[in-house]
């Protein structure tokens, strides 16, 4: 009697279907996600909160004009602006970054009888300065604020985001996952057998523009004979905080 290929399949069926039950209970009891009683599973979460000395700090510094005429007040504006520039340039490899921003130069209006008039033109710009050298960083200050029509903000104490301080908290927080969860196996009488899953919670220094207590306020001044003497900057301790989330299976508890 001749027989179908269905047919030859099926008896052939209880062996591999043996295997394939077998091997599913193992998937299964893989991706169980609070295990099973013959490979428990525990869950924790790591933690690790650095402090470290900060790399880099921002300064924003603006530039002002007026003028009773468009044309004067842009030129003072552009004046001043390279003299900043300049000065910011002089201090080399201190400087890592200078960028300008946002520009605007408008009219100032005041009404003469029913109509309005300008009164004069207002120009402003403003420009942001990243520096590693912190003894440069208080004595650049000091001269900038110390130009014509010129205010300085700052500074802002920050990391780079390529700071080693960044991977040696993910490391503490890992690390002290496999310590947290040693120690819950270990009160079961169990070890620790293998790593199921580490998610990353994020891992970041403190925002790169707090308010920063007792740091530098607003200062303008207007232009003096004498330059004044560099600012004594102390720089902020940035904090490093990472998590991590981690699961893991052990061998079965003594209870």
């Amino acid at each position: 009697m001749h027989r179908s290929p269905s047919t030859h399949w099926q008896a052939h069926m209880p062996h591999r279907q043996g295997q394939c039950d077998s091997e599913n209970m193992t998937q299964d009891s893989a991706h169980q996600p609070y295990g099973t009683p013959e490979i428990p599973r525990v869950a924790v979460r790591g933690e690790a909160h650095l402090e470290v000395d900060p790399e880099i700090a921002r300064i924003a510094v603006t530039v002002t004009a007026r003028g009773t005429d468009r044309r004067t007040a842009l030129e003072d504006l552009t004046r001043r602006n390279n003299t900043v520039l300049d000065l910011v340039k002089s201090y080399g490899d201190a400087v890592e970054k200078l960028e300008t921003g946002a520009f605007s130069i408008n009219p100032e209006l005041t009404r003469h009888g029913r109509a309005e008039r300008i009164r004069a033109y207002h120009g402003r710009v403003h420009i942001t300065a990243e520096l590693s050298d912190f003894t440069a960083l208080g004595e650049l200050t000091t001269r900038l604020a110390d130009l014509e029509l010129t205010s300085v903000d700052g500074p802002w104490w920050a990391l780079r985001p390529t700071s080693p301080a960044h991977g040696e908290a993910r490391r503490q927080a890992v690390l002290e996952a496999v310590q947290r969860a040693r120690e819950y196996a270990g009160a079961l009488g169990a070890e620790l057998a293998a790593l199921v899953e580490l998610a990353d919670l994020g891992a970041e220094n403190a925002p790169a523009y707090p308010p920063a207590p007792g740091g530098m306020r607003t200062m303008a001044f207007s232009a003096s004979e004498e330059t004044a003497p560099p600012l004594d900057l102390e720089p902020q301790r940035q904090t490093v905080h990472a998590q991590v989330n981690a699961r893991f299976t052990m061998t079965p508890p003594q209870l």
